[in-house]
């Protein structure tokens, strides 16, 4: 996945987000469907944002961005910010 690819799978989570509390707020989801959905979506999210975060690292750094590689959302989950 290339950059431009990344950002558009962003887009797309972010739009799921949103969908998601929107049918909350609308009675078409419960609070645990909702929940269960949303930390799926943020996961991923995550695991997006931290491969782009090491394509951009490779890339100042000289290395071939193509190297990163998307980690497991466990591993992603636990960094501290």
């Amino acid at each position: 996945m290339d950059d431009k690819e990344i950002m558009g799978r962003i887009d797309e989570l972010i739009k799921t987000e949103h969908d998601l509390r929107a049918k909350l707020a609308g009675g078409e989801l419960t609070s645990d469907e909702e929940h269960a959905r949303l930390r799926a979506a943020e996961e991923a999210l995550d695991t997006c944002w931290d491969l782009l975060r090491q394509r951009r690292a490779r890339r100042e750094y000289g290395d071939d961005p193509g190297g990163a590689e998307a980690r497991p959302a466990s591993e992603v989950e636990g960094y501290l910010q």
